[in-house]
């Protein structure tokens, strides 16, 4: 059944196993990695409950795939948590310049900020300057309401009279 002009293409298509496919071991799907794995691991933990029948020596035998090969795989060391006490604290590892970049640029803001909290800086007296005169025309324009105030009120009395 044609549906416009384009083709149906098969990659939309996904084939899902039953639960009863999966049971009796007849899925259409090929067989993964996985599944071998789960099957060597399982052929392997035969033969070791066999082996320790015969002897027990103590010694743990590693399971699956890393009983045949020993792989130096330095993510799957897990690393050490090193505590305060034994920390060395004079060989503490070197910045990169990026980092060193960074943390003087913090420092120089943090100092730019307390010359301008001190009023140190020509950007925090011209800060400083607009606010005095801010401040300045504030009052005198609570003074000049307030004159005009009393003036009104005072009309009011004479008028009255």
């Amino acid at each position: 059944m044609g549906r416009g002009r384009f083709k149906a293409k098969p990659t939309g298509r996904r084939n899902f196993s039953t639960p009863e496919e999966m049971a009796s071991g007849s899925s259409a799907r090929p067989r993964t990695f996985k599944q071998v794995q789960v099957e060597v691991e399982d052929n392997e933990e035969d033969e070791s409950e066999e082996e320790s029948d015969d002897s027990e020596d103590g010694t743990e035998k590693k399971k699956g795939i890393l009983d045949i090969s020993e792989i130096q795989n330095p993510n799957l060391i897990k690393p050490k948590n090193v505590k305060a006490r034994t920390a060395d604290v004079e060989n503490t590892p070197e910045l990169s310049r990026r980092e060193r970049e960074e943390i003087e640029k913090q420092k120089a803001h943090e100092r730019y900020m307390m010359a301008t909290e001190q009023g140190k800086t020509e950007q925090a007296r011209k800060d400083l300057e607009r606010l005095a005169l801010i401040r300045q025309q504030r009052a005198e324009a609570a003074k000049k309401r307030e004159e005009e105030k009393t003036a009104k009120e005072q009309k009011r009395v004479e008028a009255r009279k």
